[in-house]
C-alpha cells in the first residue's frame, strides 16, 4: 500500500501536478465554423505551474484549470485573475482592438458575489458556415461552398451545480444546430414548400414499399402546410436534445457536472430564432417599444407540467412527494378536514378531503424565486442535470427537466431598424433586479450619448447594463442607487444591434 502511494506522489511530481487532457467529442466532426469577425482566441484557463507534487499542489492546479471564460474576452492570466475575484466583482467586455464580434455586438459580464467559486456563465458568438448533407433528388454531389448557408450565432449559458455543462454547451450547441441544418441547406433556399420525405439511399432501412401499413386515409385528405421557418424552429430543438443527450453520455469522462440553462440566438435568411431553456431573458428594444422573446421556465411556469408528468407516472414520486399543490405544508392534525388544492388540469383552487397521501411533500413548492421543484432546483428547462437527485434521496430529477426550448421568432425583413433598435440577452443575474422597462430606458440613455455609427456603443450598454445590475459596494454588500440589493449572481449580457453587418455605415 505504501509502495502505491509513493508511486502516486512520484507520477504527480514528474507531471507537474496537472490533470490527464480530456479526450475529444466523437459525436460530433471537428470541421470549424467560419470565422468570426473577433480577435484571435485566447486561452480559457491560466497556465498551471509545476508544483511541489503534493495533493494541495495538484487539486490547486486542476482548479485553475477547470476555470475558463469566453475565449473572445482575450483575457490573460491576469485578467482571468480579476474575472475570478468576488470582492472586486470587475465588468469583463471584449478589448478595443479594432476586431469587433459579429454586428457589432456587445458583452459584458461580471461575477457574482460569492454564490459559487467561479463565474458559472459561459458565452459564445460565432459565424457558422453549413455545407449540404446531399441534394434532396438523393443523388450525391460534390461540396460546393457556393451552395451553402452562413447563420449567425449567440448563446448564454448560466451553469448551476457546477460550471461543466454550461463550458461544454458553449463549446458545441452550435456544432449541433450545424449539423441539424445540412439536410435543409437546399430546402431553405428554394422557395417551394418543403418536400414530404426525403429520399432515402438505395438499399437502406426503410426503402421497401411500406404501403401494406396503411389504414384508412379518410383522415389525412389533405397534408398539413410546413413552413420553412418551422423546419428552422425544428432543427434547434433537435439539436438541444442531442446536446443534452450527448452530456448524459460523456457526464463521467469530461466531468460535466451540474447543469445550465440555455438561451441561443440564431441569424439565418433575414429571421431571428430565439430558443430559451431557462430562466434568461431576451428581450427587443425598437423605437422605444418592448417586444418580449422569451419567457422563464419555473416551478411556477411550468406547475401543470410537472403535475401531469407526477400524475401518468407516479413511480417517479417515490413515497416522498405529491402532485398535487396545497396553500401550505399539510399538518397530520389536518388529515380528514378540507382543504384548498390544485391538480394539473386546475388554474384555479377548490377544497378537498385530505388524506393520508397528501402529507407528502408537494412535487411543486414556494413561490418567485424560491420556488423549488422536489425541494431541490429552481428552474424547469435546460441541459445536463442527469446526475442530480433529492436532498438524502435517490430519487432523480431529470425527468421533470426538459431539455426542449422555446423557439420565437422575429423577421428582421418586416420592419426598418435604427441603429438603436436591440436585442438584449441576459442571464437571470440581470433580471432578478431590473425590469424589462428598466433595460429599455439605460438602452435610450446610452446609445444617445454615442454617434450612430460607433461600434463601441453597444459594448458600453452591455457594460452600463451589467454595472447597473451589479451596483455599487456599500455596507458590506452590492447595493443599488435605490439602496436595494444589487444582483449577488453571475451576470451575463449580450446587446446585438438589429441592423445587422454594415446597416449603418
Amino acid at each position: 500500500m505504501l509502495n502505491r502511494v509513493r508511486s502516486a506522489v512520484a507520477h504527480l511530481v514528474s507531471s507537474g501536478g496537472a490533470p490527464p487532457p480530456r479526450p475529444k467529442s466523437p459525436d460530433l466532426p471537428n470541421t470549424a465554423s467560419a470565422p468570426p469577425a473577433a480577435a484571435p482566441e485566447a486561452p480559457r484557463s491560466p497556465p498551471g505551474k509545476a508544483g511541489s507534487g503534493s495533493a494541495a499542489s495538484a487539486k490547486a492546479v486542476e482548479a485553475r484549470a477547470s476555470f475558463s471564460r469566453p475565449t473572445f474576452l482575450q483575457l490573460s492570466p491576469g485578467g482571468l485573475r480579476r474575472a475570478d475575484d468576488h470582492a472586486g466583482r470587475a465588468v469583463q467586455s471584449p478589448p478595443d482592438t479594432g476586431h469587433r464580434l459579429p454586428w457589432s455586438t456587445g458583452y459584458a459580464e461580471v461575477i457574482n458575489a460569492g454564490k459559487s467559486r467561479h463565474n458559472e456563465d459561459q458565452a459564445c458568438c460565432e459565424v457558422v458556415y453549413v455545407e449540404g448533407r446531399r441534394s434532396v433528388a438523393g443523388a450525391p454531389r460534390e461540396p460546393s461552398r457556393g451552395q451553402g448557408l452562413c447563420f449567425y450565432y449567440w448563446g448564454l449559458f448560466d451553469g448551476h451545480a457546477g460550471g461543466g455543462a454550461a463550458e461544454m454547451a458553449s463549446r458545441l450547441l452550435h456544432r449541433h444546430i450545424r449539423e441539424q441544418l445540412k439536410d435543409l441547406v437546399e430546402i431553405l433556399q428554394d422557395p417551394s414548400p418543403p418536400p414530404l420525405c426525403l429520399p432515402s439511399t438505395p438499399g437502406s432501412p426503410g426503402s421497401t414499399d411500406p404501403s401494406h401499413l396503411l389504414g384508412p386515409q379518410s383522415c389525412w385528405s389533405s397534408q398539413k402546410e410546413v413552413t420553412h421557418e418551422s423546419l428552422v424552429v425544428g432543427a434547434i430543438e433537435n439539436a438541444f436534445q442531442l446536446m443534452d443527450e450527448q452530456m448524459a453520455r460523456e457526464r463521467r469522462g469530461h466531468q460535466v457536472e451540474g447543469g445550465c440553462c440555455a438561451l441561443v440566438v440564431v441569424y439565418l435568411l433575414g429571421k431571428v430564432y430565439v430558443a430559451n431553456a431557462g430562466d434568461s431573458r431576451a428581450i427587443i428594444v425598437r423605437n422605444g417599444e418592448i417586444i418580449p422573446m422569451s419567457r422563464e421556465f419555473t416551478p411556477e411556469t411550468e406547475r401543470q407540467r410537472l403535475q401531469l408528468l407526477g400524475f401518468l407516472k407516479p413511480e417517479l414520486l417515490g413515497s416522498e412527494f405529491t402532485h398535487l399543490e396545497f396553500p401550505r405544508r399539510v399538518l397530520p392534525k389536518e388529515l380528514g378536514q378540507r382543504m384548498l388544492y390544485r391538480d394539473q388540469n386546475m388554474t384555479g383552487w377548490a377544497y378537498k378531503k385530505i388524506e393520508l397521501e397528501d402529507l407528502r411533500f408537494p412535487l411543486v413548492c414556494g413561490e418567485g424565486k424560491k420556488a423549488r421543484v422536489m425541494a431541490t432546483i429552481g428552474v424547469t428547462r435546460g441541459l445536463g442535470d442527469h446526475n442530480l437527485k433529492v436532498c438524502s434521496s435517490t430519487l432523480p430529477i431529470k425527468p421533470f427537466l426538459s431539455c426542449f426550448p422555446e423557439v420565437r421568432v422575429y423577421d428582421l425583413t418586416q420592419y426598418e431598424h435604427c441603429p438603436d433598435d436591440v436585442l438584449v440577452l441576459g442571464t437571470d443575474g440581470l433580471w432578478d433586479v431590473t425590469t424589462d422597462r428598466e433595460v429599455a430606458a439605460t438602452v435610450d440613455r446610452v446609445l444617445s450619448a454615442y454617434e450612430p455609427n460607433d461600434h463601441s456603443r453597444y459594448t458600453a450598454l452591455a457594460q452600463a447594463l451589467v454595472l447597473g445590475a451589479r451596483g455599487s459596494p456599500r455596507d458590506r454588500g452590492w447595493r443599488l442607487p435605490n439602496n436595494k440589493l444589487g444582483s449577488g449572481d453571475d451576470i451575463s449580457v449580450f446587446v446585438i444591434p438589429l441592423g445587422g453587418p454594415g446597416s449603418y455605415s
